[in-house]
């Protein structure tokens, strides 16, 4: 037994002899002998604790005057502040009884929402309810418009947030949200489900408004077969379904 153990060292020796010469290494050198045999002595790995993540940072508190709600809505620390395109505002008439809340601004406008082709037809919409832009508000969910043209997902429920705070600092007696991104905002589920009905606008546990979706112009636009659906949609707004 004893010889064999010994002539399997000696092979084993001599196979790591020959891969390290195969690898390039032909010379051992240690200030200090080394006892090759004796069993390796455990190291310890200093343990340091993971960085903790950074907290993300808390949003910045919405003003709580209407004036100082307008011109922070279109500042340097707005959710929107550093994306391209120009800012448009909410606009029309201070303390409109009726306001109509849409996505974003239009690829087109310039200085109000719903300018162009889009914009003539939300007039023609307001005037066949006998309103106009000088006697209603307009507002948008996002003041720029994104670069996929959509609200941006990691950022909605903030601006949700925003268009909430947005009516109850404006005291409509009504809001229409045109599209699904806005009536999501305000309602927190799309078109196809909050139509038909008068829904209330909940806000720190009140309720501030009514609310109606309904097709925003430019998917009327698309599909104008359902213009049908937008003129229910109008009268309710203005309580005259029934009339």
């Amino acid at each position: 037994m004893g010889a064999d153990q010994n002539l399997d060292w000696a092979a084993a020796a001599a196979s790591a002899l020959d891969w390290w010469h195969d690898a390039g290494v032909d010379v051992l050198v240690e200030d200090e002998r080394f006892d090759w045999l004796a069993a390796p002595v455990a190291h310890s790995i200093p343990q340091h604790p993971a960085p903790a993540p950074d907290a993300a940072p808390a949003p910045a508190a919405m003003p709580d005057s209407w004036d100082a709600f307008v011109a922070w809505r279109t500042g340097d620390t707005a959710p929107e502040a550093k994306w391209g395109g120009a800012a448009i505002a909410a606009s029309g008439a201070a303390g409109a009884d009726l306001l109509f809340f849409v996505d974003c601004p239009e690829r087109g406008d310039r200085e109000t929402l719903m300018e162009g082709e889009v914009g003539r037809l939300f007039d023609r919409m307001l005037a066949a309810i006998g309103r106009s832009r000088a006697d209603v508000a307009i507002a948008s969910v996002c003041t720029r418009r994104p670069t996929t043209g959509r609200v941006p997902r990691e950022i909605e429920e903030r601006l949700a947030d925003i268009a909430r705070h947005h009516v109850a600092l404006a005291r409509p007696k009504r809001v229409m949200a045109m599209g699904d991104a806005a009536t999501r905002a305000l309602l927190a589920t799309n078109v196809a489900e909050a139509r038909g009905r008068l829904q209330p606008l909940n806000h720190k546990n009140a309720t501030i408004a009514e609310v109606v979706a309904t097709h925003h112009p430019r998917f009327l636009l698309d599909r104008p077969a359902a213009k049908a659906e937008a003129w229910r949609d109008l009268l309710m707004l203005t309580g005259t379904e029934h009339a």
